[in-house]
């Protein structure tokens, strides 16, 4: 998916000034996601933040991508069905050792964090994200992180989202939810039921 590039924007919602010189000034990015509509919604946002956008939904074609033409910029996930997102990410460094990456998870742990680091990326944004974090991470200061947002999520919807997906990859049985995620059935079912906390 590409479309022309329409100017990146000279500060991002983070208050981080980029510049030409810190940044690499062409706006190709990779994104490569395994939840389609995400990954649809992710590319339509980034598009019109001036960003030319390849879309990959596996490992294996993020792969590809990056042998094809690798991108300035990438956003991938961690897990994804055939493998891990890093793999992606280490690759791109080596064909491009300025290109920025950032990792989305809905895993987050500190280990896999530093991982992602030592592996090239400039930053790890918990999914769900919004399209202005992931822009002021892509273009935020070697030596600035992007500001915590202002409301993030509570650690109850963290939870919820993290249950949700696993559910979602489980073909939506709650059985087989519930082992996975060593709870009680009857405790998943509860959890289901109700609205998504704030």
């Amino acid at each position: 998916m590409t479309s022309a590039l329409s100017g990146a924007p000279e500060s991002t919602k983070a208050g981080v000034i980029t510049t030409a010189s810190t940044v690499p000034s062409e706006r190709s990015l990779l994104i490569v996601e395994d939840d389609k509509s995400f990954l649809q919604r992710l590319a339509r946002a980034m598009e019109t933040r001036g960003f030319i956008v390849t879309t990959a939904e596996s490992v294996a074609d993020g792969l590809l991508q990056v042998e094809k033409a690798t991108p300035a910029f990438a956003v991938v996930d961690m897990r994804l069905g055939d493998g891990n997102g890093l793999d992606v990410i280490s690759a791109m460094k080596k064909r491009r050792p300025e290109a920025r990456a950032i990792i989305l998870t809905g895993y987050g742990n500190i280990a896999t964090a530093v991982n992602a680091v030592k592996l090239g990326a400039v930053d790890y944004l918990a999914k769900p994200v919004d399209a202005d974090d992931v822009a002021a991470a892509l273009l935020a200061l070697d030596n600035k992180k992007i500001e915590p947002p202002e409301n993030p999520m509570s650690a109850d919807r963290v939870r919820w989202e993290h249950i949700q997906r696993i559910y979602e990859l489980c073909g939506r049985n709650v059985s087989e939810t519930a082992r996975r995620l060593n709870m009680h059935r009857r405790t998943l079912q509860r959890i289901l039921a109700k609205r998504a906390p704030k």
